[in-house]
């Protein structure tokens, strides 16, 4: 078993000014202060290095005004993990043992899920970590069937078989409409975790069949045969996607400011 203490962990969080649905949505304000400045402060409560990885010197100029550290990073990256990966080279591969790549736009984003990826690299067998979230015993099937709410199935020790934006296992003879009472269903949770010599092979190979298929880069990496280990959360956050997203996020935040903060 590895020892913790012995990693070196690099927490990065993404965040890109330009955006279809939401332009400048890491500087929005957010009860007083900018989404960025939220996710940068709960990630510094649980990593010694956290840098956010940006394009846009607005951006950078907001983290260092808080007093944050970041990296800037090219304009042409296609994911969140091709951008972590030219953050590791300027800040030195060699230097980090694991990076983590945290959602700019998670302001809720917990120190229980972070402690929980950082804690799957316990096994050495661990390639990539991310986290999973049960539906609840009663979701509807158009909760299950929401194809932007991918869901995973996971092996008997955590390890992910397959990711898919359908409903996966499908449970013969059982209607659709009670499958939830039936069957534990797991969401995807966008957290994860890679060891560093990972991130690197993962991030030159092409795509795959079942990512050009799902349009989910994580069945790239699964379609290679690497590792990737769950970790089941049960605390929902909310990500913050539109200008409505945040108001609902404002208004989840008055009426749970003290859960909030924990």
């Amino acid at each position: 078993m590895y020892l913790l203490m012995n990693q070196r962990f690099l927490a990065l969080i993404p965040a890109r000014y330009a955006s279809t649905r939401f332009p400048g949505k890491p500087l929005a304000v957010l009860d007083g202060k900018p989404i960025i400045q939220h996710v940068y402060e709960r990630v510094r409560k649980v990593f010694d290095h956290v840098y956010v990885a940006t394009d846009d010197q607005r951006i950078a100029d907001e983290v260092a005004r808080f007093g944050g550290k970041f990296v800037m990073t090219g304009t042409h990256h296609k994911s969140g993990t091709d951008r972590c990966y030219e953050a590791l080279c300027s800040l030195g591969e060699e230097n980090f043992d694991v990076v983590v790549n945290i959602q700019g736009d998670e302001p809720f984003i917990a120190a229980s899920q972070l402690e929980c990826i950082k804690q799957q690299f316990e096994n050495p067998q661990t390639d990539i970590a991310t986290l999973v979230k049960p539906f609840a015993a009663g979701a509807s099937f158009d909760e299950l069937n929401n194809p932007n709410s991918p869901k995973v199935v996971i092996g008997n020790d955590g390890q992910a078989l397959y990711f898919s934006r359908s409903v996966i296992p499908y449970l013969r003879g059982i209607d659709p409409a009670e499958w939830s009472q039936h069957h534990i269903y797991y969401k995807h949770i966008g957290l994860y975790a890679y060891r560093s010599v990972v991130l690197r092979l993962i991030t030159a190979m092409p795509q795959g069949s079942l990512e050009i298929a799902e349009s989910l880069e994580q069945l790239r990496w699964l379609q290679a045969g690497l590792h990737i280990q769950t970790a089941v959360t049960e605390t929902e956050t909310i990500g913050i996607d539109t200008p409505e997203d945040l108001e609902r996020a404002q208004a989840f935040l008055a009426a749970h400011k003290q859960d909030a903060e924990k």
